[in-house]
């Protein structure tokens, strides 16, 4: 491919800068001062929405480009950290995911506070009945749609993040960086519910599902002009750029990261073995890895999420995970009137690392073993229903290369997406 500015013949105007071989420093901020300057910014005041370090891409430079290009220009700038429920990041992981000179911006550094009541502020809700429609009669509540107040204080949102088959949505990024991203947690909770249920087959990987539609719902009552800067990754190389109106430069970015993070295979395995990557700190983050491989694991096989700096189930939802464990969705759904304290993104997360399986007579029967190799005690591995091994018996490098033996390796995993042909 070679680097290129197209653009809608229609009324978006969405501007793509695409290259195969990967989109240097000097390509992306040529492209992102050249699109910003369409957008009138002076005298207005402008938040911009990041991933937290859970997401691959190049924030350092992302980052620097962003605030050369907008800070000489807006009354005010903030940007604001998207972690939905994810624990905050320290002083050290955000130099580390913005870049060690992010002090000096003249924009303000926050990250959203999703269960902080005086950090939010409702636009509107979703209506019963349509929630009802929407997910075949699993919610039959209104939703209240409360998102960060920042939102309302500034002229200008621009929401700026990497699409990658996510198993809860389809895809990620767009409108998902305001819900659940920086949103309250009645939207928090109903999203993942809806998503883990998996009501309508095919989720993963596919552009537009029940769940994102009832994000672009919600994102419909936000009155603030918004933006999106979407980015596609090739493992760790940014290969496309695009900017315009949110909905329009994601499905475009969809359009490429479904060329490049969805991997097909002939044959299934029997032994997979996922390295969950540093970012994600907890089971509930890693559990993407899982999420992102079961696919491709042969019925009665294994699926080990190679984990040894994962201490935690949860380091945001309390000892849920403890009490009640790791079970299937059909479980959870008979036994849902004895779990009705639950949070429902909590629910969601203990049917995700279960996988599929079948309950008979109150006893579950998983389609595959899913071995947890983290520092989680085996003791606590019991509690919550998961199979445990030592993290330090385990020798990657002796599995790899062995994929004709019916056993796979995926370094860096959580983010492309593995499925049969």
């Amino acid at each position: 491919m070679q680097r290129e500015w197209v653009y809608d013949t229609n009324s978006s105007m969405v501007a793509d800068l695409v290259l195969a071989g990967g989109i240097s420093e000097t390509d992306l901020q040529e492209f992102l001062f050249r699109e910003l300057r369409r957008i009138p910014l002076e005298g207005r005041d402008v938040l911009v929405i990041v991933p937290d370090d859970t997401r691959t891409l190049p924030m350092p430079t992302l980052f620097a480009c962003l605030d050369s290009a907008l800070s000489s220009r807006a009354n005010k700038l903030t940007y604001l950290v998207a972690g939905g429920t994810h624990s905050h990041m320290t002083e050290r992981e955000l130099g580390e995911h913005l870049g060690a000179d992010w002090r000096k911006s003249r924009g303000a550094v926050l990250q959203h506070e999703w269960e902080r009541p005086d950090a939010l502020v409702q636009i509107g809700k979703l209506e019963r009945r349509y929630v009802r429609q929407l997910s075949g009669g699993v919610i039959d509540e209104d939703v209240p749609i409360r998102t960060n107040r920042l939102v309302l204080e500034h002229d200008l949102v621009l929401l700026v993040g990497p699409v990658y088959p996510h198993e809860l949505v389809g895809f990620s990024g767009g409108y998902k960086y305001f819900f659940p991203g920086i949103s309250g947690p009645e939207m928090v909770h109903q999203s993942h519910w809806l998503g883990s249920l998996a009501v309508f087959p095919g989720l993963h990987g596919h552009k537009y599902t029940r769940v994102r539609e009832m994000i672009h719902r919600a994102a419909a009552l936000v009155p603030t002009e918004t933006k999106g800067i979407s980015l596609v990754m090739d493992g760790r190389k940014l290969i496309g750029v695009f900017t315009g109106p949110v909905e329009a430069a994601w499905e475009k970015a969809v359009d490429l990261s479904a060329q490049v993070n969805i991997i097909r295979v002939e044959r299934p395995f029997q032994t997979v073995i996922a390295c969950v990557p540093t970012c994600f700190k907890d089971l509930w983050t890693g559990a993407k890895c899982m999420a992102k491989l079961e696919g491709v694991v042969a019925d009665g096989g294994t699926l080990v999420l190679h984990a040894p700096h994962i201490q935690q189930p949860s380091l945001s939802h309390g000892d849920w995970h403890r009490k009640i464990g790791y079970h299937l969705r059909q479980y959870v759904l008979e036994n849902l009137e004895s779990l009705r304290d639950v949070p429902k993104a909590v629910l969601g997360d203990l049917i995700q690392l279960r996988g599929t399986g079948v309950v008979k007579n109150g006893k579950e029967f998983p389609r595959i073993r899913v071995v947890l190799a983290s520092a989680v005690s085996e003791d606590e591995c019991m509690q919550m229903n998961l199979e445990y091994q030592d993290p330090c018996s385990i020798k990657v490098e002796d599995y790899e290369g062995r994929q004709e033996q019916g056993i796979l390796v995926v370094r860096e995993a959580g983010e492309q997406l593995w499925k049969l042909i």
